[in-house]
């Protein structure tokens, strides 16, 4: 049976953490995807205002989720959150009519955070797919994707704010990790046959990767490098079938 073609939109939005928060912008770029008849839209990590930790209550939130509501679009929103009084970088998925249908606690944290770790990956149904989140340096993680992909997802998205450390690279440090994190980005998606998509800001720093791509198992399939805008594509979730079938011996999902 052939099933519906959702279309997929991530926003590069233009932000920075000095100044006031970032919904004007959010509630913006979810009414161009809409306008487009994406079915779900993801903002970067961080994408509301780094410097204050917000409750799930917050005004801010539910403006976002009335933007939603009204314009019959998922979408994925990721910050500083405080759960029952313990900060987390979390991101909530929100659905067509403004409801949060699921929060993600990052696991994998960079460095020493003041954030504590998730335990529990994310894997939700939606009315076009099942769907798997992971934040940012979880992406380095191949296991975290595997367990999504054994609990069904078709498609991860991984909001991120992707910086680099220029000792990491002796030469053009944000080529090699552009480079770099495309390879990730594909590599999940070839190792579980599924969809990942992968959300930066663009923000003009120089240890930040400005990149947002949509990747299938074997190519990166759309892309957006050092501007703001929309990176759209409609997904193909028949060929995971497709995929699994042309790679008879790999099971992916499956412990090794």
């Amino acid at each position: 049976m052939k099933r519906k073609m959702p279309l997929i939109a991530l926003a590069q939005i233009k932000y920075n953490h000095t100044g006031r928060h970032n919904v004007d912008r959010i509630k913006k770029y979810i009414v161009l995807a809409a306008e487009k008849k994406a079915d779900i839209v993801c903002f970067p990590e961080t994408c509301i205002n780094k410097a204050q930790k917000l409750p799930l209550n917050h005004k801010l939130i539910k403006e976002i989720q009335e933007t939603c509501k009204e314009h019959s679009i998922w979408a994925i929103i990721t910050d500083n959150f405080i759960s029952k009084g313990t900060h987390y970088k979390m991101a909530i998925l929100i659905n067509r009519e403004g409801k949060i249908k699921g929060k993600y606690k990052k696991i994998h944290l960079y460095g020493d955070g003041v954030e504590e770790n998730g335990k529990r990956i994310f894997v939700r149904d939606t009315d076009f797919g099942k769907i798997g989140i992971a934040i940012c340096w979880d992406l380095a993680f191949p296991k975290l994707f595997r367990k999504m992909k054994k609990a069904g997802a078709e498609i991860v998205f991984c909001p991120s704010y992707w910086g680099y450390e220029a000792k990491a690279h002796k030469e053009e440090p944000k080529l090699n990790e552009l480079n770099l994190l495309k390879s990730m980005v594909l590599s999940r998606a070839f190792e579980n046959l599924n969809f990942v998509c992968v959300c930066n800001p663009y923000k003009k720093e120089w240890d930040l990767i400005d990149y947002s791509a949509i990747a299938s198992p074997h190519k990166i399939l759309t892309e957006l490098y050092d501007k703001e805008g929309l990176v759209m594509s409609k997904i193909n979730l028949n060929e995971i079938e497709k995929f699994t079938k042309l790679y008879p011996g790999k099971k992916p999902g499956e412990e090794k």
